[in-house]
């Protein structure tokens, strides 16, 4: 078995992988521009002969976690043609992406699932669950007063206030992509308009990104910094009641949107969407702004797919220090103190989507009550979410 990373020559091969296992075609005269999309992105394939059989892109992302960036690789294209099925090459591809991603000093990698059970095995976690609330016609209705201004643009048009509300929005959250210019452009408003909400001294305050199709309004991303924003572009919203006979909003799940409607309630659902993983635990731990307590607390982590997480960390008030297993070393006997746990609980933890206490209570983590408490009160409540898709 082969693993080598892919030339620019041999994306081709990597776009036809691509494009068998998800059912798409493109047209030879956009494979050019599709492949100087995908330039910057790390693609590895497994070969037989000169037969690409399997592959796989780390596409190179900033996240904000704790209001400041963090480096993450993320995981996408994961491809195998059907007649190399069940050889184990997606595995293969896995580990040797963990190991690049190291190497890149990613220290966390997302995902988007075909399969959550899937990736689970290989170390990821859920990293956040998303709501979307579907209004009839017959229950838009405009809440509170028209103030400020609305503006509209396209893709063509695209304006930096836009930039500036997603940036400041994405600070109330763990996981939210840190956007370029050149993201927006090439992979967020697709097909889509943005409307910019404004308040009367013309500061952008808020904006929804959306489109109308088959008499729907479908609202992609609703990003309001307070509530004469929230009102305003809920108030645009229903300016189209002339044009649509439905609306679909996507949100992050503590959203308190539709609590404030007239009619709040409508039809919603909620599910998992994307799933992250700690790359390198050490360096995790020690970019964790973790809240200062008295007590120190001891996690053991085992990681069956990069054994360089394996090892015990101690969290002080001095910082982490890192204990790590011997290669080839076993202990005989568990721990007398401290937690233990997976890398997924860690993932969990550390993004913000679980609490210790609520995995200690599913069995994910094992140790002293005392000491599930004590990490407790060293993890900051934080909420997940994440808006893009890769």
């Amino acid at each position: 078995m082969e693993i080598r990373k892919m030339t620019e020559q041999d994306l081709t091969y990597s776009l036809k992988l691509s494009m068998y296992a998800f059912q798409y075609e493109l047209p030879d005269s956009d494979i050019p521009a599709r492949i100087d999309k995908i330039k910057h992105h790390d693609v590895f394939g497994i070969w037989d002969g000169t037969q690409l059989t399997a592959k796989l892109n780390i596409i190179p992302f900033k996240v904000i976690i704790q209001n400041k960036e963090w480096s993450m690789g993320g995981i996408a294209g994961v491809a195998t043609y059907p007649e190399y099925r069940r050889r184990g090459y997606v595995k293969a591809l896995i580990v040797h992406a963990l190991q690049q991603m190291r190497e890149q000093n990613q220290i966390i990698s997302f995902l988007h699932p075909f399969d959550i059970a899937f990736y689970r095995k290989f170390g990821w976690e859920i990293l956040t669950e998303r709501k979307k609330v579907m209004i009839e016609k017959k229950d838009l209705h405009m809440a509170g007063a028209i103030s400020g201004s609305i503006m509209r643009f396209k893709k063509d048009t695209h304006h930096k206030d836009i930039e500036n509300v997603y940036a400041e929005y994405a600070k109330q959250y763990s996981g939210m992509l840190s956007r370029t210019k050149e993201w927006w452009l090439d992979n967020v408003y697709r097909d889509s308009s943005a409307a910019v909400f404004y308040d009367n001294e013309h500061v952008p305050k808020g904006y929804i990104l959306y489109s109308v199709k088959n008499n729907i309004l479908n609202v992609q991303e609703m990003a309001a910094l307070d509530y004469e924003a929230r009102v305003n572009l809920w108030n645009f919203i229903c300016q189209h009641d002339s044009m649509v006979d439905s609306v679909n909003i996507v949100l992050p799940v503590n959203d308190p949107f539709p609590y404030y409607l007239k009619q709040p309630n409508v039809k919603t659902e909620v599910f998992p969407y994307f799933m992250a993983r700690v790359v390198d635990a050490e360096k995790c731990l020690e970019s964790f702004a973790f809240l200062q307590t008295s007590e120190n607390v001891f996690l053991h982590v085992s990681d069956e797919y990069a054994d360089w997480n394996n090892g015990s960390y101690l969290i002080s008030e001095a910082g982490v220090t890192a204990y790590k297993e011997k290669q080839g070393s076993h202990c005989a006997h568990p721990p007398k103190r401290g937690i233990t746990m997976n890398i997924n609980a860690l993932s969990a933890i550390l993004t913000g989507f679980q609490r210790p206490k609520e995995l200690f209570q599913l069995g994910h983590l094992t140790g002293s009550e005392k000491e599930i408490d004590d990490l407790e009160k060293k993890i900051p409540v934080q909420t997940t979410f994440i808006y893009d898709f890769f």
